[in-house]
């Protein structure tokens, strides 16, 4: 049984890896996407909408197993994925038992059993780009690098998480040890300083290491007064993915797309006149129904966006 529901919260060097150093985004989206044609040989998925790529978070299928997952993605249409950590972390009890049991979990999980998931994205002919690993303060340094082990035997090149700028200090280490860039997830609270929300803190966690990036929730960057696509344009080498959804300004509530403020199909547009090979990735997050009904509403938007 998995976990559905996300926390709220040494390879050798690469041509990816040397993006952050940085490189151009040209030569990062030749090195990012190169996998994908692999990823999806065994079928004809390709969610590719006028040269942008949509995609989704799995947190968005959360109603639903990792198998169940991985199939909504093949109904819906979409060939990329960002995996969460729900979907590959055994369900536990709150409080500090089940939080033992978890970090047991993590340390020591034979990582075949990781690689077996990989395969099972491989052979629905989906790219999992990301592992989305969502570190705490109160993770210990093995439970962190663990992580960076996953996401190796996952076969992807990117993490994100949902932390903060404290463990970001720890974090940094590790990602250049690992040569796994990790993009950091923001939210929309404003008054914790050290919470992921102002460009002032994604600043001050990039100015770590080259491997610390953003990803990039455009709902919740312009739910706390800041303007995704200005954000976008200027840092756009730094960002490993983009999260798609709608909210409303004002710290105003996640809606239906279309519904809300979030400049969504002024994102995917810039994405698509700029070529910035950035994955743009629904999250369902909104009040709905059946996950696979609403992902699909989702994905029609984006496509009439970016028409």
């Amino acid at each position: 049984m998995t976990r559905m529901h996300m926390d709220k919260e040494k390879r050798k060097p690469d041509a990816e890896a040397r993006r952050f150093a940085p490189i151009s985004r040209r030569d990062f989206g030749r090195v990012a996407l190169a996998s994908l044609p692999l990823a999806r040989a065994s079928a004809k998925l390709d969610s590719r909408v006028h040269g942008v790529l949509i995609g989704a978070q799995s947190y968005s299928f959360r109603d639903r197993p990792l198998d169940a997952a991985i199939q909504a993605f093949v109904a819906v249409g979409l060939s990329e994925c960002e995996l969460s950590m729900g979907h590959v972390e055994p369900e536990q009890p709150r409080g500090p038992e089940g939080r033992e049991a978890l970090r047991k979990w993590r340390l020591t999980v034979p990582l075949d059993e990781i690689r077996s998931i990989r395969r099972k994205f491989d052979q629905a002919g989906i790219q999992l780009y990301a592992y989305a690993y969502n570190i705490h303060d109160d993770f210990t340094d093995d439970e962190i690098a663990r992580g960076f082990e996953m996401a190796q035997a996952l076969g992807v090149k990117y993490i994100t998480s949902s932390a903060t700028l404290s463990v970001s200090r720890r974090v940094a280490p590790l990602a250049e040890k690992y040569q796994i860039v990790v993009g950091m997830h923001g939210h929309s609270n404003i008054r914790d300083p050290n919470e992921f929300a102002k460009p002032e803190s994604f600043e001050e966690a990039m100015k770590l290491s080259k491997y610390i990036g953003v990803n990039l929730d455009i709902g919740h960057f312009f739910a706390a007064g800041y303007d995704p696509v200005a954000y976008i344009a200027e840092h756009h080498e730094r960002i490993v993915t983009l999260h798609i959804k709608d909210r409303r300004k004002n710290q105003g509530k996640n809606m239906p797309f279309g519904e809300g403020d979030t400049p969504i199909k002024e994102v995917l547009q810039l994405l698509k006149r700029k070529k910035y090979r950035i994955p743009a990735n629904i999250e369902y997050e909104y009040e709905g129904g059946d996950s696979v009904a609403e992902v699909r509403k989702c994905f029609a938007y984006c496509k009439r966006a970016l028409a």
